[in-house]
């Protein structure tokens, strides 16, 4: 089920109000990160972003690569959204 941007906004919103969210990625968010001396922030499942650009008509590798340079590598300060890679304990 893929929880909608308002009902998002309204978890990460007590943590940190001017957490960033991760534009159509809906599908992939998975809760909120803590640290020490740092802003809390919202997070992402790394294989769910890639499966949302996948399912947009993305080849697996463009899915990787668009990550990579478009997501990743667009720090926006202190609120940036966190992507995590989740092991598989199968």
């Amino acid at each position: 089920m893929v929880i909608n941007r308002d009902k998002i906004s309204d978890f990460v919103e007590p943590w940190n109000e001017e957490a960033l969210l991760a534009d159509g990625l809906e599908a992939a968010f998975i809760g909120v990160a803590e640290r020490a001396g740092q802003n809390a922030v919202a997070v992402y499942d790394t294989q769910k972003v890639i499966d949302v650009f996948v399912s947009d008509g993305m080849t697996e590798e463009e899915a990787h690569e668009h990550f990579q340079f478009n997501v990743v590598g667009a720090y926006m300060g202190d609120n940036t959204p966190m992507f995590i890679y989740q092991i598989d304990t199968d």
